[in-house]
């Protein structure tokens, strides 16, 4: 049912989560940030999302919008290539958290939301930023320096020849991909010719 929809070890994580879930808690979906973390295909900053929406944890999350808008309203200047530094900045986000767990499903939605549609990342729009007044890097005109990466993703273009082989009754023939790994993981663990 999945095919053609793409993100397929996203699928593959979430039928083992719930087998997970249920072999291991019962069939109740866990209900702290660190116990959702240790589930298949659950990082840490969904965890954290997880457990502020559903159960008012104080969990910070850290995903690429959120980043940017801590890294600019504190000026953060480390380098989030480096392991280091990254763990710097989760550090922060759990200092800044609210008090009061109530809290937390709008603070969450509200950095995320942030991040989306005012704190973007070509172009910020910081007039109409709640948190202008408090923000280090639009105060020193610098909001497009942040986040500081060193390290960028490196995408290139391959060209790819595919035999079909097909049989006398028009079936195709098909071989299943390798799960994971080496250069040709695209695809992984699905049929292709």
């Amino acid at each position: 049912l999945w095919s053609g929809l793409g993100y397929y070890s996203r699928a593959r994580n979430l039928h083992r989560c719930a087998q997970v879930v249920v072999a291991e808690h019962g069939g109740q979906f866990p209900r702290s940030a660190a116990q959702l973390a240790q589930l298949p295909g659950i990082g840490r900053s969904t965890a954290a999302a997880i457990a502020a929406f559903c159960f008012h944890e104080r969990a910070a999350i850290l995903d690429a919008n959120v980043k940017r808008v801590l890294t600019r309203v504190l000026a953060f200047e480390g380098d989030l290539a480096q392991a280091s530094q990254e763990r710097l900045l989760w550090e922060w986000a759990e200092r800044l958290l609210p008090e009061d767990g109530a809290d937390m499903p709008r603070y969450t939605q509200g950095l995320m939301d942030l991040g989306a549609s005012i704190c973007l990342s070509r172009s910020p729009n910081c007039l109409l930023c709640p948190l202008q007044a408090q923000c280090r890097a639009a105060q020193q005109g610098r909001a497009q320096d942040f986040p500081v990466r060193t390290r960028k993703t490196q995408r290139r273009s391959q060209s790819w020849w595919l035999l079909f082989v097909r049989d006398a009754q028009q079936r195709d023939w098909l071989q299943r991909r390798p799960a994971q790994g080496g250069a040709n993981a695209i695809w992984a663990g699905l049929f292709s010719p």
